[in-house]
């Protein structure tokens, strides 16, 4: 499912929470590289870490990378 959308992680809010969006749906807020995990295990992909998360193709980072959670 999450497999064959884009994932778009968006800039840091004031609070450091980052918006995630997959395909057209927006999932909610992440505050961290876990807090996507999750968001991609609830969306079917079993076999993500933290490593998958910043190496993927799949995810767009707007507004800074995998390491930036702060405005």
């Amino acid at each position: 499912m999450a497999g064959s959308q884009p994932v778009v992680i968006y800039p840091p809010a004031e609070d450091g929470g980052r918006r995630v969006r997959m395909g057209d749906q927006f999932r909610g807020m992440a505050y961290g590289l876990l807090d996507i995990i999750e968001f991609l295990r609830l969306a079917g992909l079993e076999d993500v870490d933290d490593v998958w998360v910043r190496q993927s193709d799949l995810i767009e980072w707007r507004g800074g990378g995998p390491d930036v959670w702060e405005r």
